[in-house]
């Protein structure tokens, strides 16, 4: 079997395997398996194994992924989120659509101190679905911004995808982090800016909440900074520890759980049973992500031993295009995968035949195109038919609220997400100011 035919078999087959309802790493593992056989190599599987073994278990750099899961759960377990979200509901209360400003800035904030979409939508339904939809807010409205908003936790660092990323590229965790930072809060302050402009200009969408509850501005201005305080100080402990050079992504991410852990003692909502729980999701999410990452591994490496790598990358170079048309071409297919694979099949599937060829273009820093992807790679929680953040609020949602007003919910959204790609697509200092600011001598 040729090259090109092996490319396509494995695509084919990954497609087929999707569509019938399989687990993504099972697809991809049994891809391989299959295709090993199929192309007659089946002894490329013993090097497969090994790449597994000497890869991805001892890639010192995952370990922060489950650490990061456990400061999330220890975050969301101390209850500091449902404290702040009341504090800004009542001081954004005369303003227009003021609850769901108050959705993009604590979900903005959530996103700094968790990297995990599933809980940060989990979290912000919870709190924030059911009184908005109460105070009169449009179904469409309340669940677009709630959905996108938390899908903000895997641009804004720390962020799991990040890590996985720079562990599969010549970058740096630190770098990632530091050159996503900007695009990520701009893309959440431009959520918000969306939120006000189409409050204002619809108010039937956003009604004003009149509050029977009184309290001073300066006593609401205290609260916030009481509750705002823990957050603030986890971040500042991963983050500034990390971008510091003080600690590594992996020893930053277990200062964070660490302080999480704490700031949960001194809440005093520390429980023998939540803390198995908060063990228990740990473990399983972490097994999930790792499943998908030996799958991919061992996908790109029959891939890549059987010629059908090398024979995709031809086929690209081959198009003679110029490099921002197929940069922009890349991003496009990664768009359209995202509406079909999880970000982390994306990522191992694409950075093997993607990376190499844009580190051949002059002048195109790859730091920049790795952060360009991110941003793209929010639309793959957002675009149906298998947008993760539609499931998970589909989920929390009443029955009132159908799929259609969660599908049209986001479609603004979305809209502003690729508003943001072309945004650091044409300004890549944005993407790079940062990092060269804290890494260059």
């Amino acid at each position: 079997m040729n090259p090109e035919l092996i490319a396509l078999f494995m695509f084919g087959l990954l497609v087929v395997g999707l569509f019938m309802g399989h687990p993504l790493a099972f697809v991809l593992g049994g891809t391989a398996v299959v295709t090993a056989i199929v192309a007659g190599k089946p002894m490329v599987l013993g090097i497969v194994i090994n790449r597994i073994f000497g890869d991805v278990l001892d890639n010192y750099t995952l370990i922060a992924i489950p650490l990061f899961v456990l400061m999330a759960r220890f975050l969301s377990d101390s209850g500091v989120t449902d404290r702040m979200f009341e504090t800004l509901r009542l001081l954004l209360s005369s303003v227009r659509g003021g609850l769901a400003l108050a959705v993009v800035f604590i979900s903005i904030l959530l996103a700094a101190t968790t990297g995990i979409i599933g809980a940060s939508i989990t979290v912000m339904g919870v709190m924030a679905l059911r009184p908005m939809l109460q105070y009169g807010y449009a179904p469409t409205l309340t669940t677009g911004v709630i959905a996108a908003s938390g899908c903000l936790g895997i641009l804004i660092p720390p962020s799991i995808m990040l890590i996985l990323m720079a562990s599969y590229s010549p970058l740096s965790v630190g770098e990632l982090f530091a050159g996503s930072m900007i695009p990520g809060v701009l893309l959440g302050l431009s959520y918000a800016f969306y939120v006000y402009v189409i409050s204002v200009l619809r108010p039937d969408l956003a009604p004003m909440v009149e509050e029977d509850e009184k309290i001073g501005r300066g006593a609401l201005m205290r609260m916030l900074v009481i509750e705002a305080l823990p957050p603030l100080v986890l971040i500042f402990g991963i983050l500034g520890s990390l971008l510091a050079g003080i600690a590594t992504a992996t020893e930053a991410s277990a200062i964070g759980a660490a302080l999480a852990l704490l700031i949960v003692i001194f809440r005093g909502r520390f429980r023998l049973e939540t803390f198995y729980g908060a063990m228990l999701e740990t473990g399983r999410t972490s097994a999930m992500i790792l499943f998908i990452v030996v799958g991919a591994t061992a996908f790109t490496g029959v891939f890549n031993i059987t010629g059908g790598l090398r024979a995709t990358q031809e086929l690209i170079r081959g198009l003679e295009m110029e490099p921002w048309m197929l940069i922009a071409m890349m991003m496009f297919v990664v768009f359209i995968l995202g509406a079909f694979l999880d970000w982390t099949g994306i990522v191992l599937l694409s950075f093997p035949i993607f990376l190499p060829i844009v580190q051949e273009m002059e002048g195109v820093s790859l730091l920049w195109f790795v952060v360009l992807m991110a941003v793209v790679l929010q639309t793959s929680f957002l675009t149906p038919p298998f947008g993760y953040a539609l499931f998970y609020l589909r989920a929390i949602a009443p029955s009132d609220v159908r799929t259609g007003h969660i599908v049209r919910g986001v479609l603004p959204f979305i809209g502003l997400i690729v508003g943001m790609c072309l945004l650091v697509a044409g300004f890549p200092q944005l993407v790079t100011w940062l990092p060269e600011a804290l890494y260059t001598k």
